[in-house]
């Protein structure tokens, strides 16, 4: 049973030290209950409230924009168009240009003269409270003359179609490669081609964005529901013209973010202007309906895989081409999403070869941008299902082919394909353990007794073996790809005179316990009680350095960067106590808690950290040159990314009849390196995994074809709620990290790497008696039964084909032989042998 199941107090396995203690999260007595500070229940004196008027239309000019019938409803301070704000508002940034040639359109907060999707902001109205700033819009005028929606990306790439900016629909191509593609594909006796569609998310915080700005004094602060007050401070002075020192970010807590809040939005930039003209504080918080129209949506690819392999299910060689939707403009890290995916479609797996290459599309849909995993998904996605339709065309199990591909654990570090190198890992004892937590045998064997009795409830098991790169990320890395910024990380430790510790850090929580970790990473190097550790974080008034909270780098990075800043105090300490001892700097020693002559053992005269931080303080009696004070500072950029792993198993019953997909059992086996807190690994690879099978079976941003967004609420964009989720049977294996002293890799991340390929996988895996081998995301009941119908099966056909010799994989109709026993090159595309 995993730490989080059980009842009462969390056991102890680490021995009496914090890190590796299953510790309750300090922060959730006042997130659950609300007794807490979000952006939204800030009041200040004078405040005034925003609402903004958006377009209906998903492509359109607009023609006037008249406001001064607002202006006359009751309550109503002020209301302004774009264009009133069009010489200071500039453009929302893109920090990511990815090649030479890419194109950044502009992209004003508030729409001038033209629309680009349905919900960007062409007027505002700004009132003494929120709801008479909201009926007010309806007495804004503003008038549009339609231009054609460009919805479809292949369609937008066409010759002749409408445009959605003056320099067209591609906003770039990006290539990269490794090896001999040509060679690696020229004769191989297999070839996969499989063609998969990302279907566009809408990112589903539990607490909406919110944003307050007010003046004060020279400056403004701005409160926000963000990810990035730090870099959200430098990119709003870069964009409204304030000077970054008179600009002061606080992020409160944050419920919430998944990639969603890693953003610079308009609303944050018209809050400072609106805030800046009007001399008063301002708030504006979104509805639920408004979020889904204008949070940067996530995903939406069509991915082309081709895998070349060798009889054996030996892989030679993997080409992708990916299609990625841009939406309307490129935002914050846009371009470069889809290509944190390019160094991570070989996956887990040896092979000779790898080509790449991802076209930028302009759609007039919402912009997309950082979504949980980031790029990484969609990768383990297309290599994990076109892994599994290799395995049914030899007639392997796929847990086979995937043994015969694997990097063995004796081969780390290991160099791929891609150019990255993992630094350590054991996927055979992951999968080993995943196997027998699952029952793995036993449910082949139903599986095959269900078949052969031709139910029309049928079993199916999906295998999701995973890495990602996460840790993001080195700075000379992210250099060389074009990105605006390092990826390094801050933090500072202050000895209080008291003996007390407070823990300043750059990372910016929204949900992932960083009081909690950082105070036990903390309280373990300076031997101190964890109850004596404050962290601080948040704010650009209190934390003035740092690169914040996306990409699984928060522990990788900022919690490295906190034991750095550790060993410093120690080592200022260790000055301190070799004076006061009158001994030698190196002659003294440090063990649980306490400076000591070395060789004087546990019963030797010392100083604890406390004792010493009030001697610094009272500064009565110091070596010559030594500052009255312990504190230190460290900033940590990693060498490397760091690379968790693990397989994910799920079984599911899929009724024929009916198409209704029910997941039966599900098993997580992590390697997340060292683990800070148990606890907090499992809640993170809780949610992970329930968003990810959110995806597999779902969830989906669906337009029509003018281009409206037609899941705007909850009723019609569907997430699943706990009664939707089986109970998770999760484990852990651990192979620390090299990259980085504590040894720790990413969590954050990973349950939603792993679990929607695990899920269709296993969804697949049930139909392909049917000669099914892909149901599109989500898999739905009614998309289930119409992949069924097109394939032919029905409920009063005789039942499922018999399967080839290894009851994995379907005969060949023509012979009926196993796939394994064809002569001959055998090739397979997305138009052959299966239902679409």
């Amino acid at each position: 049973m995993a730490e989080s199941d059980q009842v009462g107090e969390p056991r102890d396995p680490a021995g009496g030290r914090e890190v590796g203690r299953a510790r309750r999260r300090r922060e959730d007595a006042r997130l659950i209950t609300g007794r807490t500070r979000w952006t939204d229940n800030i009041q200040l004196p004078g405040m005034l409230h925003v609402a903004f008027l958006r377009s209906p239309m998903a492509h359109a000019r607009l023609t006037r924009v008249d406001v001064s019938a607002a202006l006359a409803m009751p309550g109503v301070v002020a209301a302004f168009s774009g264009r009133d704000f069009d010489g200071e508002q500039g453009s929302l940034p893109c920090a990511w240009p990815v090649s030479e040639d890419v194109v950044i359109p502009d992209h004003p907060p508030m729409a001038v003269d033209r629309v680009r999707y349905v919900g960007e902001a062409v007027a505002c109205v700004v009132a003494t409270d929120r709801y008479k700033a909201a009926d007010a819009l309806e007495a804004v005028e503003a008038d549009y003359e339609p231009l054609e929606a460009v919805l479809d990306m292949t369609e937008a790439l066409a010759d002749g179609a409408p445009a959605v900016h003056e320099a067209g629909n591609q906003a770039f191509t990006w290539k990269f490669s490794g090896g001999d593609a040509g060679a690696a594909f020229r004769d191989a006796p297999v070839v996969i081609d499989r063609t998969y569609v990302q279907q566009r998310l809408i990112p589903t915080a539990m607490e909406p964005r919110a944003v307050v700005a007010a003046p004060e004094g020279e400056g403004f602060t701005l409160y926000s529901a963000t990810q990035i007050p730090h870099i959200l401070r430098v990119m709003l002075a870069l964009t409204t013209g304030i000077p970054e020192h008179l600009l002061r970010v606080v992020a409160p807590d944050v419920g919430g973010g998944f990639g969603s809040k890693l953003q610079v939005t308009a609303e944050e930039v018209l809050g400072l202007l609106l805030a800046r003209r009007l001399g008063r504080p301002v708030k504006w918080t979104e509805s639920r309906s408004e979020g889904n129209l204008t949070v940067h949506h996530g995903r939406d690819q069509i991915q082309r895989i081709s895998l070349a392999a060798e009889r054996d299910g030996r892989i030679r060689g993997v080409r992708v081409d990916l299609l990625a939707d841009m939406g309307a403009y490129l935002m914050l890290v846009t371009p470069g999403v889809p290509l944190l995916g390019a160094f991570m479609y070989n996956g887990i797996y040896k092979m000779d070869a790898y080509d790449f290459t991802c076209t930028g599309v302009f759609t007039t849909k919402m912009p997309t941008d950082a979504y949980r995993g980031a790029g990484r998904p969609e990768a383990t996605f297309a290599i994990e299902r076109a892994v599994d339709e290799l395995a049914a065309e030899l007639g392997l199990d796929p847990v086979e082919v995937r043994r015969r591909n694997w990097i063995s654990r004796e081969e780390f570090p290991y160099t791929t394909v891609a150019g990255l190198t993992y630094d350590s890992g054991d996927y055979e004892a992951a999968t080993e353990r995943a196997l027998a937590l699952l029952g793995y045998d036993k449910l082949r064997a139903e599986q095959a007794d269900r078949r052969e009795r031709r139910d029309p409830v049928q079993l199916g098991i999906g295998v999701s073996t995973y890495t990602e790169m996460c840790g993001l990320a080195p700075s000379r890395v992210l250099g060389s790809l074009s990105y605006g910024a390092g990826g390094w990380e801050h933090a500072t430790v202050r000895l209080l005179p008291t003996g007390k510790v407070e823990v300043v850090t750059g990372t910016s929580p929204h949900g992932q316990g960083h009081e909690t970790s950082w105070s036990q990473i903390a309280a373990d190097a300076l031997g101190v009680p964890f109850e004596d550790v404050s962290v601080l974080h948040g704010d650009t008034a209190v934390s003035p350095r740092g690169m914040d909270t996306y990409g699984s780098r928060s522990l990788v990075v900022g919690g490295v960067a906190v034991l750095a800043a550790c060993e410093k105090v120690k080592e200022k300490a260790k000055r301190l106590a070799a004076h006061l001892l009158e001994a030698a700097d190196d002659d003294i020693e440090f063990a649980d808690g306490v400076f000591r002559v070395r060789g004087t053992g546990l019963g030797g005269a010392g100083r604890t950290v406390q004792e010493l931080a009030l001697a610094a303080f009272a500064a009565h009696d110091l070596p010559d040159g030594f500052e009255p004070r312990l504190d230190a500072d460290a900033t940590f950029d990693p060498e490397n990314f760091s690379f968790p792993h693990g397989t994910h198993l799920c079984a599911v019953e899929v009724d024929t009849e009916t198409g209704t997909v029910a997941i039966r059992s599900y098993v997580a086996v992590d390697d997340v390196g060292r683990v800070v807190n148990p606890l907090i690994v499992e809640g993170q690879v809780h949610g992970g995994i329930a968003q990810g099978i959110g995806q597999a079976l779902f969830e989906e941003a669906v337009y029509d074809p003018e281009g409206n967004l037609l899941t705007t609420t909850m009723a019609d964009y569907l997430i699943p709620s706990a009664a939707d989720l089986p109970d998770f049977v999760t484990d852990r294996t651990e192979t620390p990290a090299t990259s980085n002293p504590l040894g720790v890799k990413g969590v954050g991340e990973a349950g939603t790497i792993a679990s929607t390929p695990a899920v269709v996988n296993a969804v697949v895996d049930a139909l392909r008696p049917y000669g099914v081998h892909d149901v599109p995301m989500p898999c739905t009941p009614e998309r289930v039964w119409r992949v069924l119908a097109r394939s032919g099966a029905s409920a009063d056909r005789a039942g499922p084909t018999d399967t080839g010799p290894t009851g994995t994989g379907p005969a060949d109709p023509r012979t009926g032989a196993g796939a394994a026993d064809r002569a001959g090159a055998v090739r397979r595309d997305e138009n052959d042998g299966g239902a679409q």
